[in-house]
């Protein structure tokens, strides 16, 4: 059985007893998990970077359709500048009433 096992593989058992002398058996599954999640963090931050939306993105287009603004097709400036149009446009109503 021990004919089988290659240089690399020395080295990751090594490694896997020293982390275990280091922090013990009943720490391994906490940074397991620790890990995990970190590189879940990882993928969903790497693949969803470009279409993910920011909170501050969807409060700006919950905004817009609140305003009668239409979203397709748009911009996040366009978006933006249209808003401030409106909100403009409502600020005079209101101070010539």
């Amino acid at each position: 059985m021990f004919l089988f096992i290659t240089g690399q593989d020395w080295l990751i058992i090594l490694i896997a007893i020293v982390i275990l002398l280091i922090w013990g058996p009943s720490k391994l599954p906490a940074l397991a998990r620790g890990l995990g999640e970190a590189l879940h963090e990882f993928r969903r931050a790497s693949q969803g970077l470009a279409t993910t939306e920011s909170e501050e993105d969807k409060k700006l287009y919950e905004l817009a359709k609140t305003l009668g603004i239409s979203t397709e097709g748009k911009t996040k400036e366009q978006i933006l500048a249209e808003v401030n149009e409106k909100v403009k446009e409502m600020n005079k109503k209101i101070t010539l009433t």
